[in-house]
């Protein structure tokens, strides 16, 4: 039997109790009070008021904050809407979380009741998990963000001012307007830099066209190698900043650039590696890496490296199951189309680009079946790519969408921050002004004052003056 006093959430027609005070528990949680019955609350042994109910008053002092033994009442200092749930699990045997409750703080709640998180009903288990799993990425982000907050501190080191300056300008775009400056002409250089490589693979024949397109490159390498090196001389920790993915991106952006002119210069004219030429070409391509620079600068880009760096379980799983359909369907197809005449499916490896060519959805039409049993094996290959394709999308769209909200606040803060900062010292600056407005106004009162002292003759003095000489006449 249970009953709850001051709560009409769960139960609207409370009971009185029985004339026994010891068959009935009166548990004041929060300044609310609720009458539960020993029967009930000794059906959940494993729970905190379970061992309550089976517990003599040593014990049960141990269990809660305070009880009154002669009222049978026991005292709680927790979150009295968040037992209302507690209450109608041990009623219904169900636990049921709300959308508007923090899924951190009802965890909390629960742990310190005795209930394990296993029990929340099914149709609420899968929003639970899921807000929680977020919530632990979103915890891990922060503290990727305190160690960030750390490596911006240049409290103690030397050139101080100048060099959290030099950070703030590079690495923190809203914190200045000579920063965004900064984060805007770095962001054109690699707009410039990535055309200026596509247009160098077009093998203009126009006058003066190369040279063009060797000098923008040039300037381009100059400002990323000056900028890295300037973030590298500026940081306190360099040996994270090594290891930072952000600047390994920016040194593999430049790096090709320095080997290619190291070979070309040695091995240029030479005929001793055959494979020179080849090897200037990949260092060439490579320069495409310089395209993820505009991850440092673009909230989108950024947010989509976090949600893969975070969901590297479920895009892990996916490949495993891409692998065995593409493995299963690949030689299902092969042993349907290879005694054909003239069939494509010529091997099992060929097979393969045609199983993941169908099941991602490309069709790519090089390799085709051509019975109706290889045509109906292909239709399943396609469905069960759609299929299988479609499971982790929600999760990796909600992983997309907490990150990027992440970011967005975060960039909202530290706009807010550095506003704040602004208006704090142009007040500080205006009260600076004041007082040496109204100290200099109470200097020249002062001198004012003195001057009329000095310039004014007091008639008592005047008088007691004259008799003083009248009688040394006399």
């Amino acid at each position: 039997m249970l009953l709850a006093c001051y709560s009409d959430v769960f139960y609207s027609e409370p009971a009185l109790p029985s004339d026994d005070p010891l068959d009935f528990f009166i548990i004041n949680v929060g300044g609310s009070r609720y009458i539960l019955s020993q029967e009930l609350l000794a059906s959940h042994p494993e729970t905190r008021l379970g061992k309550l109910a089976l517990s003599n008053r040593d014990s049960a002092l141990d269990l809660c904050d305070d009880a009154d033994f002669l009222e049978n009442e026991f005292f709680f200092d927790r979150n009295s809407q968040t037992f209302q749930y507690i209450m109608n699990f041990y009623k219904t045997g169900h636990l049921h979380v709300r959308e508007e409750l923090c899924v951190i703080s009802f965890l909390q709640e629960i742990e310190y009741w005795g209930i394990d998180e296993i029990r929340i009903d099914s149709c609420c288990r899968d929003k639970y998990y899921r807000r929680k799993e977020m919530k632990e990425s979103l915890d891990i982000r922060k503290d990727a963000d305190i160690m960030d907050n750390e490596e911006d501190d240049f409290t103690g080191v030397l050139c101080q001012d100048l060099r959290q300056r030099l950070w703030d300008l590079m690495e923190k775009p809203d914190s200045s307007k000579a920063a965004k400056t900064f984060g805007t002409l770095s962001m054109f250089f690699v707009m410039v830099s990535i055309m200026n490589m596509a247009l160098i693979s077009l093998d203009f024949t126009i006058l003066g066209a190369p040279i063009i397109l060797d000098v923008l490159e040039y300037i381009c390498i100059i400002w990323f190698t000056g900028e890295l090196m300037l973030r590298f001389m500026c940081v306190r920790d360099k040996c994270r900043f090594s290891r930072s993915v952000v600047n390994i991106i920016d040194l593999l952006a430049i790096l090709p650039f320095y080997v290619t002119l190291a070979v070309e210069s040695l091995h240029g004219g030479s005929t001793e590696l055959e494979n020179v030429g080849r090897v200037v070409q990949v260092l060439r391509l490579l320069r495409f890496l310089r395209m993820l620079k505009l991850g440092r600068h673009s909230t989108g880009l950024r947010s989509l490296g976090m949600t893969i760096a975070q969901c590297y379980e479920e895009v892990g799983l996916l490949m495993l199951f891409l692998s065995v359909g593409i493995s299963i369907f690949a030689t299902v197809e092969y042993a349907i189309e290879h005694d054909m005449p003239e069939t494509t499916f010529t091997n099992v490896p060929s097979a393969w680009w045609w199983a993941t060519t169908s099941m991602t959805t490309v069709g790519y039409g090089d390799i085709r079946p051509d019975t109706v049993l290889g045509k109906v094996m292909a239709f399943i290959c396609i469905l069960s790519g759609i299929l299988i394709l479609a499971l982790p999308i929600a999760i990796i769209n909600d992983r997309f969408s907490a990150c990027y909200f992440t970011l967005k606040m975060k960039e909202a803060a530290l706009r807010h921050g550095e506003a704040q900062h602004t208006q704090q010292c142009r007040r500080s600056l205006v009260v600076t002004v004041g007082l040496q407005a109204t100290g200099e106004r109470e200097t020249d009162k002062e001198q004012v004052s003195e001057r009329g002292l000095l310039g004014t003759t007091n008639p008592l003095k005047a008088s007691y003056h004259e008799e003083s000489n009248f009688a040394l006449s006399l």
